[in-house]
């Protein structure tokens, strides 16, 4: 009797759950797709976004065509000179920046992205207003925060993998020379992401994520059309591709450890979402090129940090490059 009891409650829950959801049309998980792709055009926030609405808006060819809202993240889309469009914002940071371009490649047809922004120089080199398109980005926060040896000054107590990490990396700087000089920032010590994907059977370190090659010839082929880039009217901006950029969840306003992220990962540039992003890509098979404009040198400067100052201005050149690029394509 008593079993008979539980078979009769499971057949009741059974009942209840499948009328409660009879005739919803919620779905999960990502969609399989049959129209025309997009090429996801991306900014990470708000003042990028109205800049790149206005370019958009002023182009006879382009035209935003239906806007959509999925868990409070606007995704439009158009068309740009015949090329389907997606449009959308990531939100600041690494959780949002993965986050959001997720939901993209699973709620809409996505082939390539091209995400532009504006970061801080790590490289003395660069000034507010140029254009830096890196081949390679890295997470310079992504570490082991460790306490120091006792009665040894400079010493630290590693964890017993990461010194294991640690005797790895002459072998693998021999077959890679992007692998980056680990060495620490005090008591930081810098690690890698662990990644899997489609193919793996558990996951690996990856130092870090590649743009994808033909994006980036786009993007040299599209400077080489582009009329000179005045920042304020005053000064020429330069545009580059090439090199190495980082990804952390800080905003790095530190003349000492700019300098450091220079030395361990060789930066161009430091900002919040790019590794993200091209993790998210890499693990979707999803082509992606990162634009980034400088609005300020990262803790290089004297006195308070000038963002503010150069954030629209060098969003302006970066949407440039990001629409001389979509032209090459």
């Amino acid at each position: 009797m008593y079993r008979l009891c539980q078979i009769s409650f499971l057949a009741l829950q059974i009942f209840v759950l499948t009328t409660s959801y009879a005739g919803t049309t919620e779905q999960y998980g990502p969609k399989s797709f049959s129209q025309k792709p997009y090429t996801a055009i991306v900014v990470a926030y708000e003042p990028e976004m109205r800049g790149l609405l206005e370019a958009i808006e002023a182009d006879p060819q382009a035209q935003i065509l239906n806007e959509y809202n999925f868990k409070g993240i606007k995704f439009r889309t158009g068309v740009y000179r015949k090329i389907p469009i997606l449009v959308f914002a990531t939100g600041m940071s690494i959780a949002n920046a993965a986050l959001s371009t997720q939901m993209a490649l699973d709620y809409f047809p996505v082939h390539q992205l091209v995400y532009m922004g504006i970061a801080g120089a790590v490289n003395p080199k660069w000034q507010p207003g140029d254009v830096i398109v890196p081949e390679r980005w890295y997470y310079h926060d992504e570490s082991v925060y460790s306490n120091p040896q006792q009665g040894r000054p400079n010493e630290y107590v590693l964890p017993d993998y990461y010194s294991k990490f640690l005797e790895e990396q002459a072998r693998r700087r021999a077959n890679d020379p992007h692998t980056p000089k680990y060495s620490p920032f005090h008591f930081v010590h810098p690690d890698e992401v662990l990644i899997i994907k489609e193919g793996m059977d558990r996951p690996e370190d990856q130092a870090y994520f590649s743009v994808t090659p033909s994006l980036l010839d786009a993007a040299r082929a599209a400077i080489e059309t582009m009329p000179a880039q005045m920042i304020f009217g005053k000064r020429k901006a330069q545009l580059s591709v090439g090199g190495n950029g980082v990804t952390g969840s800080v905003f790095v306003d530190n003349r000492e450890y700019r300098k450091w992220t220079r030395e361990v990962f060789d930066a161009e540039v430091t900002e919040m979402e790019s590794a993200a992003v091209g993790q998210v890509c890499t693990i979707n098979a999803v082509d992606w090129i990162i634009i980034r404009s400088i609005s300020d040198l990262a803790g290089g400067q004297e006195g308070v940090n000038v963002e503010h100052i150069f954030d629209v201005e060098a969003s302006r050149s970066g949407a440039a490059l990001l629409f001389a690029l979509l032209d090459q394509l």
